[in-house]
């Protein structure tokens, strides 16, 4: 169950794609306030909100963060176009809560962390599956060694998307490929659970149009940990992950990015506790929430998600990039 917490934060939304129509229903879900919407199509702005119950619909994303009504804009464009429209809004005074991955490289999530400092805003990376309870729970059992020493974490992030040229998760110009839009989620998990990588080795698969289609990536880390995980976004896998030490191992289960049961298991099988959490929606709310607790205490960064490490993240990726081979059109 989602905890209601609604500070009066007035939320904009900023595109009227799929992953913005999952996120407003969560926030509609928590009590939150959804104020306007904005898309480049009017008609297409009006559906929206018409469908949300939304007051305002504007048709252009220059409307949208000009709206003296809006105190928050959630990104919800495709990853080529975050670090335009993160701008668009900062510059207009407003906070920015951006859809993952945050941009398409690190120079570009440069560019939105430095201007945020810079007017004293938000900018926070939409990373849903750091705010879910069960990854709250497995903080909380690492930090109290449940776990012992940490030695390894693995995950896929793996499904069956379409295949078509033209579509956005094959477009290079879009940030199209298995990386960022599956892969990002393992990377960011294993960060949040052994830091940052000390070393990082990957291989993969290019399709049709130059996007990958399949990743996997081994880090090191400064524990002396290691980490694994593949995407792929032309096979669907189990989507499990799970998080082994030297006194037990949590197992995370399908689908581990979402709210997902898990079991803290004793090396020799006996299970030590299961987590099963009740989640309204989506559990999109949480990222939310979790954004508005931060601005209600005068905080200007997330310390679940600091945007400095959203940057980090970013420079991972783009190193696993450059081994795979995939250039993005403006970068050649």
């Amino acid at each position: 169950m989602t905890e209601r917490h609604s500070t009066g934060l007035r939320w904009g939304i900023l595109a009227t794609g799929g992953i913005a129509r999952a996120f407003t229903r969560d926030l509609r879900t928590a009590g939150l306030t959804v104020a306007a919407v904005g898309s480049r199509r009017a008609g297409a702005a009006r559906a929206f909100a018409d469908e949300h119950g939304i007051p305002r619909a504007h048709g252009s994303y220059e409307a949208l963060v000009a709206d003296p009504g809006v105190d928050i804009v959630y990104i919800a464009t495709p990853h080529g176009r975050h670090v335009a429209d993160a701008v668009l809004a900062l510059q207009a005074g407003k906070h920015v809560l951006i859809e993952k991955a945050v941009t398409l490289d690190a120079e570009e999530a440069a560019v939105v962390g430095a201007l945020a400092r810079d007017r004293g805003l938000l900018a926070m990376e939409a990373m849903w599956t750091r705010y879910l309870p069960h990854m709250a729970r497995i903080r909380e059992l690492i930090a109290a060694g449940a776990l012992g020493e940490v030695r390894a974490v693995f995950a896929d992030h793996t499904q069956l998307l379409p295949s078509d040229p033209a579509h956005r998760l094959n477009a290079l110009e879009l940030g199209g490929g298995a990386l960022l839009d599956l892969g990002v989620y393992p990377m960011s998990f294993a960060w949040d659970v052994l830091g940052a990588p000390t070393g990082i080795h990957a291989a993969g698969r290019l399709g049709e149009t130059g996007a990958d289609t399949e990743v996997a990536v081994s880090m090191t880390h400064a524990s002396g940990a290691v980490s694994s995980f593949v995407a792929s976004s032309r096979a669907a896998g189990p989507n499990t992950a799970t998080i082994i030490g030297t006194e037990a191992r949590i197992e995370v289960d399908a689908v581990w990015y979402c709210p997902a049961s898990f079991r803290l298991v004793a090396p020799g099988g006996a299970v030590l506790e299961e987590h099963r959490p009740a989640v309204a929606g989506r559990g999109m709310q949480y990222q939310a929430l979790h954004a508005e607790h931060v601005l209600a205490h005068g905080g200007r960064d997330s310390e679940l998600l600091p945007f400095d490490e959203s940057i980090a993240i970013m420079r991972g990726l783009d190193e696993v990039r450059r081994q795979v081979g995939v250039v993005y059109p403006r970068a050649r």
